[in-house]
């Protein structure tokens, strides 16, 4: 069953709680655009203040019928009796006679500003949508960018802790959903505040009296924005984090599908899935559940304030202190108090889904990074190669049993130190150390008797060429792997890298040569091929440190000794470590470490450690027995792996 919680998609784990502080970080982007945002939002202010305009001309549409109507019928008054009337009327004898003989006058007057005032509201409506869209574009190119670029800068230790689907959603479905407030959520809530206002203000110097009965309602709808806003906040909080937990499963099952259908998993896979989208499923419908409440009651007062106003409103009329057409004006003005009203449930729903996304995506941007430029460090010179371990101890995120203790051993340049142990004793660990993936957590690690701590990551890293155990290929072309260290490299300088490396001739088999796609992690290639392109790769940058994590473990032996070859031109005036499972491939190394549980046991040349050191010759008498049983019953199963791997690559070059 899975966790409720993961460290990787709550800070501080626990519960998820309500906070929009993010989201006004988030909102501050705008500042990025200020000018389009000015422009976005003064458009909004005209297009409320022309709709604002429209129920006044109703207004004047209704009055000049019912006072040309009852013009019409005083007309025929005794002229003795008709200034008693018009003054009840409030008429001058100018109005009269406009509304006698003219009265369609004001109709078309009222009729061509409610066009007018259509059009502007049409224009600057659209004019403000296009231009917030535009920005909370670019406001989430901006986060994309950001975040893309501090996952690339964040220390392993935080990848050691968060999963790929967790980081992969935050940059893609959280940013859209912050976009999606930027761009209509706060321009919405802005628009329903200026409406709001606006009508409210325009109510109060109408009808002072008839606006009382409505004001009581605004307060319970205010209540309920925040109620509904703090408690949907943690629900969509949730849902990212279930949505995270989601794409993980599905990243890793598409990562490893190979080795899904191999060991016949999809069952199992699938129901691990569905257990995931239904609890997806399940926490989207507890939202659903709130939201279903929060629209009905927002109805209600509305409706509740529609009634008082029809109440009152026609007690007014019979008073005869408010006109047919003040009337119809002010329940159209009261349409645009309980519209915004009305919204606040997609608002607060906006609201919600956009605070829990920018406290995922703030909690990548604010992370503490454990390996970083010291605030003077200066950029590595170039170098010999002299590297140094003192008395170096490390624990991984800082606490717990060290992984290494007391590791002390020099490398001179040109030298190959070759680091020999059993899974789990450390090996992998030191040679992280030396390129800054983490940092040493006592002792020292010095390259020509510099700290590495004390130059900038760039200058090191540049100087050191890694050949991992599983190679790493990237969606594009031969040559773009082997340039991926130096993308301005020549092709002369490629191909000299490729042919050191003993790849050229399998890669002009191809039929488009280096321009030969690789596909996705270097699908289309062999594990030899891919991991002879990896040495080109190491070899082009010319680097003074070279690090070989096990590079020939998965191979068969033809291409092992392929791949040894082109190695051993590598290693050549380069200061190399070397991981090794094998004695028989670094027995010719400089020094040989022996570690065991994260501590050296041994170090010398091989003649040296047969003589001096039982671990060492331990090892080297269990290999020897496993080729000696290989040589007794494995020449069959040796020509079949070569012969396979032979064929694989004929079919590539096919």
């Amino acid at each position: 069953m899975f966790q409720r919680r993961k460290r990787g998609d709550k800070g501080q784990g626990g519960r998820p709680k309500a906070n929009f502080r993010d989201l006004g970080r988030a909102i501050r982007y705008l500042g990025t655009y200020k000018r389009l945002t000015i422009f976005a939002y003064l458009f909004l202010f005209i297009s409320t203040g022309a709709q604002l305009m429209v129920p006044q001309l109703v207004q004047n549409v209704l009055d000049a019928v019912t006072n040309g109507l009852i013009a019409k019928q005083i007309a025929n008054v005794p002229a003795n009796a008709l200034p008693t009337v018009l003054d009840r009327l409030s008429w001058s004898s100018d109005q009269f006679d406009t509304f006698v003989n003219r009265p369609e006058v004001a109709l078309y007057w009222a009729i061509v500003f409610i066009v007018i005032f259509a059009v502007a509201r049409g224009a600057f409506a659209f004019s403000q949508t296009f231009i917030a869209e535009q920005v909370s574009q670019g406001v989430a190119f901006d986060f994309r960018n950001e975040l893309f670029e501090k996952i690339q800068r964040l220390s392993f230790s935080y990848h050691d802790r968060n999963r790929t689907g967790q980081l992969m959603i935050r940059a893609t479905d959280d940013v859209e959903k912050l976009r999606g407030f930027i761009g209509q959520g706060l321009l919405m809530a802005v628009q329903a505040f200026a409406l709001l206002t606006g009508t409210l203000a325009i109510l109060l110097f109408t009808n002072f009296r008839l606006t009382l009965v409505i004001l009581p309602i605004l307060p319970l709808a205010l209540i309920l924005f925040m109620i509904f806003g703090t408690v949907a906040q943690p629900l969509f909080a949730a849902v990212q984090v279930r949505l995270s937990r989601l794409n993980t499963i599905l990243q890793e099952n598409l990562a490893g599908i190979k080795v899904v259908k191999a060991f016949v998993r999809e069952s199992q896979e699938q129901a691990k899935f569905h257990v995931a989208a239904e609890d997806l499923m399940n926490q989207g419908i507890t939202v659903g559940k709130v939201f279903s409440f929060l629209f009905p009651v927002i109805f209600m007062l509305a409706n509740l304030g529609q009634a008082a106003i029809l109440y009152f409103g026609g007690v007014q009329i019979i008073d005869s202190s408010l006109t047919f057409g003040e009337w119809q004006k002010f329940s159209l003005y009261l349409i645009y108090v309980f519209f915004p009203i009305g919204q606040l449930g997609f608002i607060i729903s906006q609201m919600s889904q956009a605070s829990a996304s920018a406290t995922r995506i703030f909690e990548i941007l604010d992370a503490q990074n454990e390996v970083v430029n010291k605030p003077d460090a200066a950029p590595l010179s170039a170098i010999s190669g002299k590297l140094a371990f003192d008395d170096v101890t490390f624990r991984y995120f800082g606490g717990g049993d060290p992984v290494l203790s007391n590791i002390s051993f020099a490398a001179e340049p040109g030298q190959t130190v070759a680091l020999l142990g059993a899974t789990g004793s450390g090996k992998s660990t030191i040679i992280n150390l030396i390129p800054r993936f983490y940092d040493v957590s006592e002792g020292s690690l010095t390259i020509d008797g510099i700290d590495v701590r004390d130059v900038t990551l760039d200058s090191l890293r540049s100087q050191i060429g890694i050949v991992l155990q599983e190679t790493n290929l990237f969606t594009g072309s031969v040559r773009d792997n082997i340039a991926f260290g130096r993308p301005d490299a020549t092709d002369e300088e490629v191909i000299a890298a490729a042919k050191a490396a003993a790849a050229h001739d399998f890669i002009m088999s191809f039929p488009d040569g280096y321009k030969t796609s690789v596909g996705e992690r270097g699908s289309t290639l062999s594990g030899g091929q891919k991991q002879r392109v990896a040495i080109a790769r190491a070899l082009l940058l010319d680097p003074r440190i070279l690090i070989l994590d096990d590079s020939t473990s998965s191979v068969d032996l033809a291409t092992e000794a392929t791949i040894q070859r082109a190695l051993d031109k590598l290693m050549q005036g380069r200061t190399s470590i070397v991981i090794a499972q094998r004695i028989s491939t670094v027995r010719n190394a400089d020094q040989i470490i022996v570690l065991d549980k994260g501590r050296i046991v041994g170090v010398g040349t091989h003649t040296e450690l047969m003589e001096t050191n039982p671990i060492y010759a331990e090892i080297f008498s269990s290999q020897l027995v496993e080729d000696a049983v290989m040589d007794d019953g494995g020449s069959e199963n040796g020509g079949s792996d070569n012969g396979g791997a032979g064929e694989k690559e004929m079919a590539l070059a096919g």
